[in-house]
């Protein structure tokens, strides 16, 4: 008796209908401006490569929305969507409050993920870059900023490897750290930044079995190109409220970083307490009267 042949599965890359973007301002597109005061960003970008039609594309991304506003205010709307690909960009801002909690974080991702696979989404996080690199913050503040943000970038790491997923590792984009890849704050991508982004996204997706019919180009076109006046001014409206508003959340934190320094430095230079009780190991020369 001859058992029956198996069909092989179908090698071809299949085609995605269906795109949700999901996150905070940088999924929302800021940094791209396109004539008409609106973002473009990554979300068209790849919805482009992917060959997606507009009412195919949904975009439930809003600024300053943290992982758990992603969870509780975006997540149902993208479900309803059922996209065949979705795309999550969020995190920094949690890293920039007080109230930061990594766990929190962790159960609001896994959430977002597990949920929007079960629809039959490829999902593509993010993993984020070292911020001090494009945007320059006082010595407390930046170490504070970056534990925080190696601390999403674990969470990150976690959640994909527990669902099977790849992230993008924003860090490791061919250009990520280039000047020209950033818009005039230093915080968002500008639109090379975005078509850089929108092509890591759409190779990982690549690699998850769905087509890319038009690769994306890293050829800029479309938007509004910012002048000098625009730096100058974001400084004086955007950059120093925000910079002021934030770094007195992340203070408390800094000065956290600030004193544990200090008390290891001590240490390092006194010996712990134990040691101090303990005197001077065998063979150790006695302390010299004057």
């Amino acid at each position: 008796m001859h058992a029956e042949p198996t069909q092989a599965p179908d090698p071809r890359p299949r085609r995605a209908a269906r795109l949700a973007v999901l996150g905070d301002s940088t999924a929302v597109g800021l940094g791209d401006p396109v004539p008409g005061g609106s973002w473009r960003g990554v979300g068209p970008f790849v919805a482009g490569a992917l060959g997606i039609a507009p009412q195919g594309y949904l975009n439930t991304s809003v600024t300053g929305a943290r992982m758990r506003d992603v969870r509780t205010g975006q997540l149902p709307a993208a479900l309803r969507h059922r996209p065949d690909v979705a795309v999550v960009i969020a995190g920094m801002n949690d890293t920039l409050r007080s109230d930061f909690d990594p766990v929190a974080l962790a159960c609001d991702l896994s959430d977002v993920v597990a949920a929007l696979r079960a629809t039959g989404a490829v999902v593509v996080p993010m993993r984020f870059h070292d911020h001090s690199r494009v945007f320059r913050l006082p010595g407390p503040l930046r170490r504070a900023l970056t534990a925080r943000i190696g601390e999403v970038n674990d969470v990150v790491d976690a959640v994909a490897r527990r669902h099977g997923i790849a992230c993008l590792d924003l860090g490791a984009l061919p250009g990520a750290y280039d000047l020209a890849s950033w818009s005039v704050d230093r915080l968002h991508p500008s639109e090379l930044g975005h078509r850089l982004l929108a092509r890591g996204v759409t190779e990982l997706v690549a690699e998850a079995g769905i087509a890319v019919p038009s690769p994306v180009s890293l050829v800029c076109s479309g938007g509004v190109a910012p002048r000098t006046l625009d730096h100058v001014g974001w400084l004086v409206v955007k950059g120093i409220p925000w910079l002021w508003r934030r770094g007195r959340d992340l203070l408390p934190h800094a000065a956290a970083i600030v004193a544990r320094s200090a008390a290891e430095s001590w240490r390092a230079r006194r010996g712990t307490p134990r040691e101090l009780a303990a005197g001077p190991g065998p063979g150790a020369e006695a302390p010299r009267s004057a």
